[in-house]
């Protein structure tokens, strides 16, 4: 067993599903390294989701920080060592949050491009809700490392966002719905893509890697193991 004391994970929660996959990622894999059943200590927070979405619709940024804030301070007291968030949309607001955070924040769309940059892809489809395809989180973060991206066509857009928030986000995952999604990600690959973030944290339950026409790079469990690294170090 690893006896190497690591640091205090906090999770700042949005949706249950994909907070639910980020921490079990967490656990499943920091046994590994640590031992068996092991891993960091972990603490999570989170208002209602539909808190947030109330400000998201309205792209009330500042409202949203606010909340994410007030979580980062609530496990700050809880003696988290540092924050994630497992929700790739309200990271749009992630600039106004980390001034005033008491503890530091890894970032999910910086965890993305570390990976897309080990692999060597170069242009990523960017799937996820209406409001991270339209927005700048994987734009300017991809930028970075060098890396282009692409969102689907605007209806396709529009099925994506309502199938997260009428079936993903309350554990909804069908056939029919992988079967079209796995189409527009060939849509994806047939403009030039070569990888497609998963960028909505329930979309890794739907989606089967081996099924996919491109590469995926699954956003939570990739922010998940930087966690583990960052707690590890």
């Amino acid at each position: 067993m690893n006896n190497v004391p690591t640091k205090h994970i906090g999770i700042v929660a949005c949706s249950a599903e994909g907070a639910a996959l980020c921490y079990r990622t967490l656990c499943n894999e920091a046994p590994e390294a640590m031992g068996t059943h092991m891993h960091p200590e972990i603490s999570m927070h989170t208002y209602p989701l539909g808190e947030y979405m109330v400000h998201i619709r309205s792209g009330n940024w500042c409202e949203v920080a606010k909340l994410m804030l007030s979580s980062a301070k609530k496990l700050a007291n809880a003696g988290a060592d540092f924050a994630i968030c497992p929700d790739n949309t309200i990271h749009q607001a992630f600039d106004l949050v980390v001034p005033d955070s008491p503890i530091p924040w890894l970032h999910i769309a910086e965890a993305v491009g570390e990976e897309a940059r080990s692999k060597g892809l170069k242009t990523l489809a960017i799937t996820g809700t209406k409001y991270l395809m339209t927005g700048p989180v994987y734009l300017e973060a991809l930028s970075r490392y060098g890396i282009a991206c692409k969102i689907p066509g605007e209806s396709d857009r529009r099925w994506i966002d309502t199938l997260i928030f009428s079936e993903l986000v309350n554990g909804i995952f069908t056939e029919e719905s992988r079967l079209r999604f796995n189409r527009i990600i060939q849509k994806m690959k047939d403009q030039g893509c070569d990888g497609v973030v998963l960028g909505c944290t329930e979309i890794p339950l739907l989606v089967d890697p081996k099924g996919s026409p491109l590469p995926v790079l699954d956003s939570t469990r990739l922010l998940a193991r930087a966690a583990l690294n960052r707690a590890s170090n």
